[in-house]
């Protein structure tokens, strides 16, 4: 009786380490990556076009988004972060992976800086 408990403890144990070992990348908390000053040109503007752009810009505005000027992204930050992170919005790109979550942290972090054209 002692040598099943036993067992049992070992097992869910084991179970729980694996369980939470497997989430997704590891995020510093914002505060902490801010740190270091995001370009809007080298860093955000390159994810818009790489994971954005396709489905929204000029000639392919889907759901009424525009991202293919600075003015356009500063002024929809709001729904680009809330939809790729899925809050309040519906997740994005559509129909590809969430994007990493170090890329998320870079486009929140341009916003919490104030969004500058740099």
């Amino acid at each position: 009786m002692k040598a099943s408990l036993f067992c049992r403890v070992i097992f869910y144990s084991f179970c729980s380490v694996v369980l939470f070992s497997c989430t997704r990348e590891k995020v510093t908390p914002i505060d902490e990556q801010c740190n270091t000053t995001i370009s809007f040109s080298n860093e955000v503007m390159p994810i818009i076009q790489a994971n954005c752009i396709s489905c929204h810009d000029q000639g392919n505005a889907s759901g009424g988004y525009d991202f293919s000027t600075y003015t356009s992204i500063s002024a929809n930050s709001n729904a680009i972060i809330g939809s790729v992170q899925a809050n309040g919005y519906q997740l994005m790109p559509i129909g590809g992976p969430a994007l990493p979550d170090s890329l998320i942290q870079k486009i929140s972090c341009w916003i919490s800086q104030g969004k500058k054209d740099n």
